[in-house]
């Protein structure tokens, strides 16, 4: 819809995604509702706040894998710096973890990408409202696979040990002692169930803890 036909006053979405031809589409097809406005695209994870203080948007549409900081961290700090901006997770990752750290870190809405536009236009609206929106599936999922059992400790050591990094460089990176981080991957690999570090991490992941 033209500007000059808009409602007087439209809801401001800011929307990062990193593939810039969903980015684009997404803005396009959002942009023919009447009473939303695209005021801000970001592709990296990192530029989320900033765009957020600069543009003042009433809804925050985040993906949630993002270069430079992910979707759900980035949630985390809107709601610490831009509290009026209310957050609403499109992925196409429906993991059962994910939902429950986007809610921890003050998500108002959780769906995934293969939905139609007219849904989404939907849930924004009721984002803005104060309901919280979250698909129907996934929340049963949520509530069937439990908390997280990992600690903070055990899911920063799985996250370092990408690209085959040793004890010892994940001891430097994180400032532990060798002894410390086999203690935290043995206990990890226990709680997933996997026979070692590079599979506890994989299930970790598929199950959104990370």
């Amino acid at each position: 819809m033209p500007r000059s036909q808009r409602p007087t006053k439209s809801i401001r979405v800011l929307l990062a995604e990193d593939q810039g031809m969903m980015r684009g589409a997404l803005a396009l097809l959002l942009g023919l509702e009447p009473d939303i406005e695209v005021v801000a695209q970001v592709g990296a994870g990192d530029a989320i706040v900033d765009a957020a203080l600069l543009h003042r948007p009433d809804i925050a549409l985040l993906d949630i894998e993002l270069p430079g900081m992910s979707g759900l961290d980035a949630a985390a700090e809107l709601r610490d710096q831009a509290p009026g901006c209310r957050v609403l997770i499109l992925t196409t990752f429906g993991r059962p973890g994910y939902l429950r750290r986007a809610m921890e870190a003050g998500a108002a809405g959780f769906l995934v990408k293969d939905g139609p536009v007219e849904e989404l236009a939907a849930a924004i609206r009721r984002v803005l409202t104060g309901e919280t929106v979250v698909d129907p599936a996934l929340a049963a999922a949520a509530l069937s696979a439990g908390p997280n059992p990992l600690t903070a400790r055990e899911r920063d050591v799985l996250e370092a040990s990408v690209d085959g990094a040793t004890v010892a460089d994940i001891a430097a990176r994180l400032h532990l002692s060798e002894s410390t981080v086999r203690n935290y991957l043995s206990s990890a690999i226990g709680k997933t169930a996997t026979r070692n570090r590079m599979e506890a991490m994989r299930a970790a992941r598929q199950q959104g803890w990370l």
